[in-house]
């Protein structure tokens, strides 16, 4: 879960570099580093921390030299330091490496190296530079050294490396791990996200299966796993435009809550054709089976709800790195739905290639049409929502329910009918987001105070209950559970206690009568409850209020305000809410 980005062309690398790891620090905020080659000689600084701080610490920016290597580092093996930021080098310091994913054999590897090579660092990664020292000194080339390298390297991987005898160049290499490259009027770039891609760079390829490129300034050349050359050809890359938002909005979480009127009306554009192959696919399939993970799971939740009130067909949501465990259900009748906003997240991947392994239709929802995920994929469904910056999930949320929504309908011919209905529920959302700012300022200062809060709902709004709970645990620190409300007195009951905080997602609709039972069971053991309605009753000691819509689409309304009081909950505790720690946004591993 790291970013990488290479550079070889006229320009001055390490600038070119900094720039763009700022762009890719959404992948990795523990620290960073920069390597570059200048007259002869391998040059690196890094440290911990994140992009900014390194910068003034260090001088990233000062490195002289055309030809770079750069990483943004969420730590897997080995603690956040300088000794274990990246890159990552030999004894001799001639050849650099930075790394994404994890090298599932380096403890056996470090055992067959240390006789010839004194390890610095406790990471994976620092077993790359020292396999290609060994191969350099027999082959005499890097291109060999990288081919002998990675037959011994297990598991998922994307690197970059610098040698300082092969200074003109740079080397790239991946498995099952996002690895870019594209030329263009500046130069050669190399990265792990399109997103570190200046415009003007629109034919890109893609490495995989253990393939090698060696980047010049203005040519690439490739070879297979095993060394030989091959031919690759490019892809063509289109670039999303964002909405134009408030910049006195001071962070982008808040600004992607504020997109997702705009969200919806992008995602709610999509492929007729591919739609109804979707449709037909799913109503004809054996077993249909959701798969993804965090916020896209909930998301999921939401899709496996739809199918079965609008369609009549039942379907399964299996968390993605739980996936495996389950294929011995997957067969040519079944129909795997995978959602990803990155399209690069490492168990629903993986969860995707076991599927297809074993025949069944795959469709994706994902936000990055050049992702893995798509080229995994039968049928892809593009989000269209814009790069997401902050960590926490906002409006790929409501694009991805959008989308399911859109595709539920499909199944009974009623897609005219459901788009016109999100075309209209634009407005509502964006009144949802007015109405409730305030209010979720002044919520939050109470929730704040405590360690812990519970979400309940029922019905389509019992994944906004879980969503809004990981919204709050991920920005705030504050723990957030939620859960359907009948299972409140299945043994949550025993953690309430006077002013403990309850967010009841309690829209007037079949679900509020039972909902209010349960609040007032909570309610009678001393919690505070905030409502989440368009019908505040007595016992919601405050209220978030929404606009009246029909029942499958108060999801639409009743997230909008939970997520600000996620994000107005972070800052009442001091916290960040686009880089909270731990976490990054595109987990590229398993």
């Amino acid at each position: 879960m790291c970013g990488l980005i290479g550079y070889s062309g006229p320009g001055k690398a390490a600038p070119f570099i900094l720039d763009a790891l700022k762009r890719l620090e959404y992948r990795g905020y523990d620290s960073a580093g920069i390597a570059t080659v200048s007259e002869g000689r391998l040059l690196y600084k890094k440290d911990s921390g994140k992009i900014e701080e390194v910068e003034s610490k260090q001088h990233l920016s000062e490195l002289p030299g055309h030809v770079g290597i750069g990483h943004v580092r969420w730590a897997t093996h080995g603690e956040v330091n300088q000794v274990n930021a990246h890159p990552q080098l030999d004894n001799r310091s001639i050849i650099a490496v930075v790394h994404n994913g994890i090298v599932e054999n380096a403890a056996e590897l470090r055992q067959q190296l240390k006789s010839e090579h004194q390890f610095v660092s406790t990471t994976d990664t620092e077993v790359i530079p020292f396999l290609l020292a060994k191969y350099l000194k027999r082959t005499g080339s890097m291109t060999g050294a990288m081919a002998l390298a990675v037959k011994e390297l297990r598991g998922p991987f994307a690197f970059l490396a610098l040698c300082q005898t092969e200074p003109q160049v740079l080397f790239a290499c991946a498995r099952e791990m996002p690895l870019l490259l594209g030329n263009g009027a500046g130069g050669s770039i190399a990265s792990s996200d399109i997103d570190s891609f200046p415009e003007g760079y629109r034919e890109i390829y893609a490495l995989e299966n253990g393939e090698i490129a060696v980047v010049g300034a203005d040519n690439f050349r490739f070879f297979d796993a095993s060394g030989n050359p091959i031919h690759k050809k490019a892809g063509n890359v289109q670039r999303q435009s964002g909405f134009a938002v408030d910049d006195s909005l001071k962070h982008h979480m808040m600004r992607e809550i504020r997109e997702e009127p705009w969200a919806i009306e992008q995602a709610v554009i999509q492929d007729e054709a591919g739609m109804a192959q979707a449709a037909r696919a799913v109503k004809s399939a054996k077993n249909v089976i959701f798969t993804a993970c965090g916020t896209s799971r909930h998301a999921a939740l939401m899709g496996r709800y739809l199918f079965s009130r609008v369609g009549g067909k039942l379907s399964e949501v299996i968390i993605g790195s739980e996936f495996k465990y389950f294929a011995d259900s997957i067969n040519e009748g079944s129909v795997v739905i995978a959602l990803s906003q990155s399209g690069e997240t490492a168990d629903v991947l993986e969860g995707v290639r076991t599927a297809r392994a074993r025949g069944a239709k795959v469709i994706s929802l994902v936000n990055r049409p050049s992702s893995q995920l798509s080229r995994l994929s039968d049928l892809v469904f593009p989000l269209k929502c814009g790069q997401e910056n902050a960590v926490a999930a906002t409006k790929s949320y409501i694009a991805q329910i959008t989308v399911l929504a859109l595709l539920s309908h499909y199944l009974v011919g009623q897609q005219q009918m459901i788009t016109e209905k999100l075309k209209n529920t634009v407005p509502l959302v964006e009144l949802a987001y007015e109405t409730n700012l305030k209010k979720a300022e002044c919520v939050a200062a109470y929730i704040a105070k405590f360690n812990a809060c519970y979400f309940i709902a029922r019905g389509s709004n019992f994944h906004i209950a879980m969503e809004a709970a990981l919204k709050m645990k991920e920005v705030s620190y504050v723990h957030g559970e939620g859960m359907p409300a009948g299972e409140l007195k299945h043994g949550t009951l025993a953690l309430i206690e006077k002013g403990t905080p309850i967010v009841a997602i309690c829209p007037d609709d079949y679900t509020f009568e039972d909902t209010i039972h349960n609040v007032e069971e909570a309610k009678t053991r001393g919690a505070r409850i905030f409502g989440v309605s368009d019908r505040c009753h007595p016992a919601f000691n405050e209220c978030f209020r929404i606009p009246k819509v029909e029942e499958i689409l108060y999801p639409f309304v009743t997230i909008v305000p939970l997520q600000e009081l996620a994000y107005f909950t972070a800052l009442a505790r001091g916290v960040d809410p686009d880089r909270p720690r731990n976490l990054a946004k595109s987990v590229t591993v398993k």
